[in-house]
């Protein structure tokens, strides 16, 4: 590439993943504050006292609640720190840290990224009620299972090596350490982007279409937004969801497609990374990832064969918007 020619691809590259990254500081910084408080005032472990029976009906002890909590408000590495400091007193079995594992790999970080769904058009309360009771209807079957066949009864071992904190960090710690994430995020919504060029410009995208063609068909969702939906299962819906929130203000997405992707990227995404860290608690294969993605692909499929035969102004009002949001709003 010409040093003129890399120069403005550089420039619009820088652009570009500046404009993504924007919009999803807009939504991050607000909520990561937001949850902080919530931290910090000890009322996370009040969010937990309704999830006590709901744990129960999956098999497993009511102090787990505490646990699905932190992930739903917080992330998983917080969740992480909370089972730890709770596992000797739980003695929990491989089939019990599976389902928990499962539940709240589908169901975490609610507040950051649902909303950064509903920036690209998808509706709130849909999103994090299909995540939250997709997650407990895939633990409660996962329970069954594994109890019905007596699989994965043997006492669980966690390979976890990290030290447990006493407490959460300082404040300027822990701002500190929300830039560093922050940077990060920009830096892989970069390289992401740049990517996504290249892989357009030498057709690769048309190729990774055209190998997975049945499965989207099968799923409903339009070859515009293959590609971004393959990066937001691997590596996150931060990254999936963010490149999907420019496309679809840029109107080169359907709205039904949007739906569709956002919806598979909620139940299973960050299908790498996320699931190697359940691992290392002692969660199984068998639950965190192919019980995940199976139940997350059908999931999908049924909601897009339904959506034919619901009344418009519910799925506009309750679904998705028809609609896309413009590029002006936040």
């Amino acid at each position: 590439m010409e040093l003129p020619r890399f120069a403005t691809f550089l420039k619009d590259v820088i652009k570009e993943a500046g404009q993504v990254s924007l919009h999803l500081f807009k939504i991050m910084i607000p909520i990561l504050i937001g949850v902080k408080i919530l931290q910090e005032a000890g009322l996370i472990a009040y969010l937990a006292l309704p999830l006590d029976p709901v744990m129960r009906i999956m098999g497993l002890p009511g102090e787990t609640g505490l646990v699905w909590a932190t992930a739903l408000v917080n992330n998983l590495y917080s969740a992480i720190i909370v089972f730890l400091s709770l596992s000797d007193s739980m003695q929990l079995s491989v089939s019990q840290v599976t389902v928990l594992s499962t539940v709240m790999l589908v169901a975490h970080a609610i507040p950051i990224e649902v909303k950064i769904a509903q920036s690209a058009g998808t509706r709130f309360v849909f999103q994090a009620l299909t995540r939250i009771g997709g997650g407990l209807l895939l633990g409660w079957i996962l329970h069954l299972i594994y109890s019905l066949t007596g699989t994965l009864q043997q006492a669980n071992t966690i390979f976890w090596q990290g030290d447990v904190p006493a407490q959460p960090p300082p404040i300027p710690v822990w701002a500190l350490g929300q830039i560093k994430n922050l940077a990060l995020i920009f830096s892989i919504i970069l390289v992401l982007v740049a990517l996504m060029r290249i892989m357009h410009k030498l057709r690769i995208v048309d190729g990774l279409t055209w190998v997975l063609r049945p499965v989207l068909r099968f799923l409903g969702i339009g070859r515009e937004a293959a590609t971004l939906t393959i990066i937001g299962m691997v590596m996150g819906l931060t990254y999936g969801g963010g490149l999907i929130i420019r496309e679809s203000r840029s109107g080169t997405m359907e709205a039904r497609d949007v739906f569709a992707s956002l919806t598979l990227m909620g139940l299973t995404h960050s299908l790498i990374e996320d699931t190697l860290l359940l691992t290392m608690i002692g969660a199984h294969l068998s639950g965190i990832l192919w019980a995940r993605l199976l139940f997350s692909l059908l999931v999908v499929a049924g909601l897009v064969r339904l959506l034919p035969l619901l009344p418009r102004g519910f799925v506009h009002h309750a679904l998705y918007a028809e609609e896309q949001p413009s590029t002006e709003e936040a």
